[in-house]
C-alpha cells in the first residue's frame, strides 16, 4: 500500500528501442502492426482469466502476444465472444470468426468498458536464481507509452502471505515482463499491473494457486494473469542440438519439442510443465507458465486454447527470406 507522502518510485524501460520501439509513435505504430498481423479465427473462452505469451523482439513475437491480449479484450465484449465450445478433441472449432483487423471491430472503434483491474504478469527468471517468486516493489512501470500503475495492494497481500517476496533487483534486467506492458497500456489503459519474476520449481505452483483463490474471492476486481515464456532455444548459439543441426532438426524443436510444452499447458498440468523443461529444455519459463496455467486450473479451467505458434526461424523466412541454424520458438495461449 502506498505511504501518503513517500516518493514514488518507477522502473524505468531497459529494452525499449531494442525489443521493441523507445518513442511513443514508433511504440503505438507498432502495437497496431501487431494487432493487425494476425486475426483471432477462433471461438474463444466465454471469458479468459489467464494466458501465456512469448517476449522476443516484437519483430519476432510481438503478433502472437498481442493475439492474447486482443483475445482477453474481446472476451469482456459479449457481441463478439463466440458461443460454440470445445470439439471432442479438446481444441474449438472455428465459426464465424471475428477478425482483428476488420473495420467494424477496430481497436479505436471497441465501445465496451476495459474491464480488467490487473494483469498479474509472470515473469521468466532470466537471470534471478533465488527459489522464491519476487515481486518489482516500484510504485509504477515507465514504458514509451508513459507510466502504469502497480497494484501495491495486492503485492502487501501476497508478501504477507509469504508467497513471494518483495525486491526491484530481479526485475533490472528482465525484459520478459517489461515487453507485455505496452499492449496492456495501448488496449486496457485504466488497468494495473503486479509484476514477478517466478523461478521453476513448485513455488510456481502455490503463488499460481493462491492467486486463482484471491481472484475467486474478488468480484469487485477483475484479475488476468499472465505468463511470459518462450519455448525450446534450439542451434550451436544456445548449446542445444539433440537433434543436430539443420531444418529438420529445426522442425523437430517446433513441431515435436515445443509441441510436448504446448500440450501440457492445454491439459492444465503445470507440474508437468516444469518437469518436461527441465528433461526436454522446451521452455525458459515454465514457473511463468506454472503459475498461470495453475491460476486457471484452481479457477475451474479444463482446457488451454492455441491461438498460435511460431517460431524465430519462421519467422525469419517469412519476413527476411532466409533462414538460421538457431532458432527459438514461440506460442499464444488462453485459458
Amino acid at each position: 500500500m502506498q505511504v501518503i507522502g513517500a516518493k514514488m518510485r518507477t522502473r524505468k524501460p531497459i529494452v525499449a528501442g531494442q525489443f521493441y520501439p523507445g518513442l511513443y509513435s514508433s511504440c503505438v505504430a507498432e502495437i497496431d502492426e501487431c494487432l493487425a498481423a494476425r486475426a483471432v479465427i477462433k471461438s474463444l473462452p466465454e471469458t479468459i482469466v489467464a494466458g501465456i505469451v512469448p517476449h522476443a523482439g516484437w519483430t519476432f513475437s510481438g503478433s502472437l502476444a498481442a493475439m492474447v491480449f486482443s483475445a482477453i479484450k474481446k472476451s469482456l465484449d459479449p457481441s463478439t465472444r463466440l458461443k460454440t465450445g470445445p470439439a471432442r478433441d479438446g481444441r474449438h472449432k472455428k465459426v464465424h470468426p471475428v477478425r482483428e483487423n476488420s473495420s467494424e471491430n477496430s481497436r479505436d472503434k471497441v465501445k465496451f468498458s476495459n474491464g480488467i483491474h490487473t494483469f498479474v504478469i509472470f515473469g521468466t527468471a532470466h537471470s534471478y536464481f533465488g527459489s522464491v517468486p519476487v515481486l518489482d516493489d516500484n510504485d509504477s512501470w515507465e514504458t514509451p507509452l508513459g507510466n502504469v500503475a502497480v497494484d501495491t495492494d495486492l503485492a502487501e497481500r501476497l508478501v504477507n502471505e509469504k508467497l513471494a517476496i518483495s525486491s526491484s533487483s530481479a526485475h533490472r534486467g528482465e525484459h520478459s515482463i517489461e515487453v507485455q506492458i505496452p499492449f496492456i497500456q495501448q488496449l486496457f489503459p485504466k488497468a494495473q499491473i503486479l509484476p514477478v519474476v517466478v523461478p521453476p520449481n513448485e513455488q510456481a505452483i502455490f503463488l499460481g494457486e493462491a492467486l486463482g483463490d484471491i481472484m475467486k474471492s474478488r468480484a469487485d476486481k477483475k484479475i488476468v494473469c499472465i505468463g511470459s515464456t518462450d519455448l525450446t532455444h534450439y542451434g550451436p548459439r544456445y548449446g542445444f542440438t539433440p537433434m543436430g543441426t539443420g531444418q529438420e532438426a529445426l522442425r523437430w524443436a517446433s513441431e515435436v519439442n515445443d509441441r510436448k510444452f504446448i500440450d501440457l499447458a492445454l491439459k492444465m498440468e503445470p507440474q508437468a510443465l516444469l518437469a518436461s523443461a527441465a528433461e526436454n529444455y522446451n521452455a525458459c519459463g515454465p514457473g511463468a507458465a506454472a503459475a498461470a496455467v495453475a491460476a486457471a486450473k484452481k479457477l475451474g479451467k479444463t482446457t488451454g486454447l492455441l491461438l498460435a505458434q511460431t517460431s524465430s526461424n519462421e519467422v525469419m523466412l517469412s519476413k527476411m527470406g532466409t533462414t538460421s541454424a538457431d532458432s527459438v520458438g514461440y506460442a499464444a495461449i488462453v485459458f
